[in-house]
């Protein structure tokens, strides 16, 4: 078998079987298939599509290109959530807790931001002293013990991935549903966890930009998990504009907070609510409805948010920020981003807004950038609100000022105010499982 004849038989259209599909991710993985000839297969693959069996078997190669995590340790069902990303998505922080408190495991792997979007391990980071690396051991008796452990993923986790993603970056073959499909599910399988709920995010902030395609996603990571023997669901979920108000690291672990003891922005709370409800479902913890209250319960009755107190606890974090935001060190100097003139929020490009905040220090472009907690951007106005001339529509936290000024126009570059009212998007658009698709 030669690689040559694999390139050159997707080029022509045709259907990889999986053998075809190991020779080439397994030999880029161990060093014999060279970069060109796997960025060849890549934009082949990105021009001609693949079959939904071909992007089962792709998935499956990838999964099995490093450890497959068995979590038969743990007792009872082990739910799991991804997100595809977004700015403002700290949801993983409040459902989590939610879903243990409700009596199901979450032995959750998560990975760090980059580019505009954060990533929940980055956030759980900046609670001081958390730590996000544990044995297989400490991360099994943890989840046995309190019912939730949530970790960095593991460099032996979908060892394809992370070498082919690199890859897909440079060579502008990211936006390739198929191949967004089989980087997704291949680390969801082998994290090993029954139950799988999918958020998938469409808008400015999101891979994808249309509803048409973040249903195509769903559709097809549903039907891989569902193929591999997993409950799964996806729900569409908005991200034409940010989730809640703060974006940055220590920011968002305090409005997740906030939502925890009940008293969350009301956008990041129905969102959440209504991811914990469809994991809840899928972990046969009764109807929607049923699990809508269980959800809606442990937020009242408090012991979500001491699941959350648990888990941060166990992993080393100093819990008394979790209690008492004000306790998280503080960026040492804030700008207030103001309107222009008076009318509507039109249009507040939310990729931008994400950028602003990286230009802030509280993301990273290249994975080697340092974080600052503190920096971020709480927003005070949001699209479809109205403004006047002076107005702040924003506060930018950072410890230089000199970063205020690119960071102002990175996000004045996306905002659009008008005298009429735009249509405001709904937080979630549909749900998606193996038996079809619900919109709303």
């Amino acid at each position: 078998m030669r690689m040559y004849d694999i390139i050159a038989k997707k080029r022509d259209g045709g259907t990889l079987n999986r053998e075809e599909l190991a020779f080439a991710v397994n030999g880029y993985v161990a060093g014999d298939v060279p970069d060109y000839q796997m960025s060849a297969l890549l934009m082949a693959i990105y021009l001609r599509g693949m079959t939904d069996a071909e992007t089962a078997e792709l998935t499956d190669v990838m999964a099995h290109s490093g450890d497959m995590v068995d979590l038969s340790a743990i007792a009872g069902i082990k739910a799991d959530k991804h997100s595809t990303g977004g700015v403002g998505d700290k949801t993983t922080l409040v459902i989590a807790p939610i879903v243990a408190a409700c009596g199901v495991k979450i032995a959750k792997m998560s990975g760090r931001g980059l580019g505009h979007t954060g990533g929940t391990i980055d956030k759980m980071e900046a609670v001081p002293g958390t730590r996000t690396s544990l044995s297989q051991a400490e991360f099994f008796r943890q989840v046995n013990e309190i019912g939730i452990s949530v970790i960095g993923q593991s460099g032996q986790i979908a060892v394809a991935d992370k070498k082919i993603y690199a890859l897909r970056d440079v060579t502008a073959t990211v936006g390739c549903i198929p191949l967004i499909a089989s980087s997704i599910m291949s680390k969801k399988l082998a994290a090993g966890s029954d139950a799988i709920l999918l958020d998938v995010t469409m808008g400015d902030g999101a891979f994808m930009k249309d509803l048409d395609s973040a249903l195509e996603l769903a559709r097809l990571m549903v039907s891989i998990g569902t193929a591999h023997g997993r409950k799964v669901a996806a729900l569409i979920t908005d991200m034409d504009k940010p989730l809640g108000q703060n974006i940055g690291n220590a920011l968002e672990v305090a409005e997740s907070m906030a939502v925890l003891q009940g008293k969350g922005a009301a956008d990041l709370t129905e969102v959440c609510l209504q991811l914990a409800s469809n994991m809840l479902l899928l972990a046969g913890k009764g109807d929607l409805p049923a699990c809508r209250a269980m959800a809606e319960g442990v937020i009242a009755d408090g012991s979500a948010f001491e699941k959350c107190c648990q888990m941060f606890a166990a992993q080393g974090g100093d819990i008394s920020v979790l209690r008492d935001a004000d306790k998280f060190r503080k960026a040492k100097y804030s700008f207030a981003l103001t309107a222009p003139k008076d009318g509507y929020i039109y249009k507040n490009d939310v990729e931008k807004i994400g950028n602003a905040s990286v230009l802030l220090g509280a993301g990273r472009i290249k994975k080697e950038d340092a974080i600052d907690f503190a920096a971020g951007i709480t927003m005070h106005k949001k699209l479809g609100d109205f403004v006047k001339a002076g107005d702040s529509i924003c506060t930018f936290y950072a410890d230089d000022k000199a970063l205020f000024a690119p960071a102002e126009e990175m996000y004045r570059s996306g905002l659009v105010i008008r005298d009429e009212k735009p249509a405001v998007p709904p937080l979630v658009y549909a749900r998606v499982t193996a038996d079809g698709v619900e919109t709303f």
